[in-house]
């Protein structure tokens, strides 16, 4: 079917807006605060997308989705096509569309972006067509053929379901260790509902274990058993470590051991994933405070405060050190939190935890801040003002400025870290330890969902080759100066190869978990 010629003039000008719930009846219930596109919307949406051969999106994602195809599809009203063309890079859609930050990735560089007109809601699109799928009950599963080689995947969150599925798709037998009681990682515990339910990451894991992925949960790793008894004794070939980094980080002032003062990491796990919020109907207790202040500004912060609103908080603050140009937030998610009623402290940073008396929280000393100089990051540094010191009343302070690496693995393994306590890898994601490799942020400390996927996968495809089998993935894929001849589909670089089976049997393993 010809695909009719698109301009900037000939397409619609005005983004389509998505559906949202209002504020003022959003901050009494945990139900999603963006319902999403009608088919009408998406169909629309679909009709703003131009086709450019340059295809600067896919280039801009990280997974490097066929972005203008799966759209295509979509004005073709071929939707199940469009899930087909999505799920051939990224099983996981309907979470993306939700949470990833395309607004710094593939729709920054879109061209419809490049003038005065918005970019094409790519997320939005890829949501709807996930959520389409699950409605449908669709799945996108190739015939695998079972290669005898067993896989261990350490961590269920974003890199380790990619690298878990890409592995299983080769014929591998994939085992899936969780320390939590349910898989999901940081998207379970650390993602309040209202921005990505937990029914939508239940449907997407579900695809997973169609593809014959079992899942282990309450199974901590470098505890229960080291990453080398994995490869040396539990007779994995290959170890993926996507543990990310959970770890929170605290300034140090005075006051940080009051009744009161808790990371964002635990407001969240206990109200997410232990269900806090529906205490007592569950069994994990939560104290919100009545006026709350949440130290930092990123999209966990966001959740932290838009959270204890929900948890019956009567004022909730932000505070953070540098301004609204410098929050690390996506700007949808600070838009929200204004919406709700949240107060922002801008160039503000506390100086002392104020004790009440009775071991808990009565307030916060703070001083003024301005910005003087860029840092390493680029951002200018903030600079102390001079007396301007004032407390303002709290009885609840949550942290939410970054988290490191959980040290439990690299204190039980010999595995290689760096200063920080990160897994050192080289290009190829291989760790120290022979057959052992790492990804997500473990490695680079935080990223996005979307870059998380993205290092499960490459790090699948040098488990691959660490394995002997062959990518068909990397085969198939022309390279940048043109097709390649494929004579009965093989590659030239294939020309001498001999086709070998491994026989199920042939489990027994060499130092490092090679196999035999």
């Amino acid at each position: 079917m010809a695909v009719k010629k698109r301009t900037i003039r000939t397409i619609p000008q005005e983004r389509t807006p998505a559906r949202e719930q209002d504020a003022v009846e959003r901050v009494k219930n945990f139900r999603e605060v963006n319902c999403g596109y009608t088919q009408e919307n998406a169909l629309r949406e679909a009709e703003r997308c131009m086709y450019c051969p340059e295809q600067p999106c896919v280039a801009g994602c990280p997974v490097n989705i066929d972005i203008p195809g799966f759209i295509q599809k979509i004005s073709e009203k071929n939707f199940r096509g469009a899930y087909d063309t999505i799920t051939d890079t990224n099983l996981l859609p309907a979470i993306c569309g939700r949470v990833c930050p395309q607004e710094t990735q593939c729709e920054q560089v879109c061209t419809v972006g490049d003038g005065k007109l918005e970019p094409v809601a790519i997320g939005r699109l890829e949501r709807w067509v996930g959520d389409m799928a699950i409605a449908e009950n669709w799945t996108n599963i190739p015939y695998i053929e079972p290669n005898g080689l067993r896989v261990g995947i350490v961590g269920s969150g974003p890199a380790g379901m990619a690298c878990a599925a890409d592995m299983a798709k080769a014929g591998c037998e994939v085992t899936v260790f969780e320390a939590f009681h349910e898989p999901g990682g940081v998207l379970k515990y650390g993602i309040p509902d209202f921005r990505l339910p937990n029914e939508v990451i239940d449907a997407e894991i579900d695809n997973l274990v169609r593809l014959g992925i079992r899942f282990e949960c309450n199974t901590l790793v470098g505890r229960l058993f080291t990453i080398e008894q994995m490869v040396e004794e539990m007779g994995f070939h290959a170890v993926f470590i996507g543990t990310g980094a959970g770890y929170p980080s605290f300034m140090g002032i005075n006051g940080e051991s009051l009744n009161g003062v808790l990371s964002a990491n635990e407001l969240l796990t206990r109200c997410n994933l232990m269900r806090g919020r529906d205490f007592p109907d569950f069994d994990t207790p939560i104290q919100p405070g009545k006026r709350v202040a949440v130290i930092g500004a990123g999209n966990t912060a966001m959740d932290a405060m838009r959270v204890s609103l929900r948890l019956g908080a009567e004022k909730v603050y932000c505070i953070y050190r540098r301004t609204l140009a410098e929050a690390p937030a996506r700007i949808e998610e600070i838009h929200h939190a204004e919406e709700e009623g949240i107060e922002f402290h801008w160039l503000t940073s506390p100086v002392e935890i104020l004790d009440d008396g009775n071991k808990g929280v009565r307030g916060m000393r703070c001083i003024k801040m301005e910005l003087g100089e860029p840092d390493d990051s680029g951002r200018r540094r903030p600079v102390p003002i001079e007396g301007s010191e004032f407390e303002f009343e709290a009885d609840m302070i949550v942290y939410a400025i970054g988290t490191n690496a959980n040290p439990i693995i690299g204190q039980t393994s010999r595995l290689k870290l760096n200063k920080w306590g990160y897994i050192e890898t080289n290009e190829g994601l291989a760790a120290s330890i022979a057959g052992v490799f790492a990804g997500g942020d473990i490695v680079t400390g935080a990223a996005t969902v979307i870059e998380a996927m993205g290092a499960g996968r490459r790090a699948a495809q040098s488990m691959k080759a660490w394995l002997g089998l062959r990518d068909t993935e990397v085969v198939y894929r022309d390279p940048p100066d043109g097709p390649v001849d494929r004579p009965f589909g093989f590659d030239p670089s294939e020309h001498d190869f001999a086709l070998v089976r491994i026989p199920a049997h042939s489990a027994a393993t060499t130092t490092g978990g090679a196999p035999a």
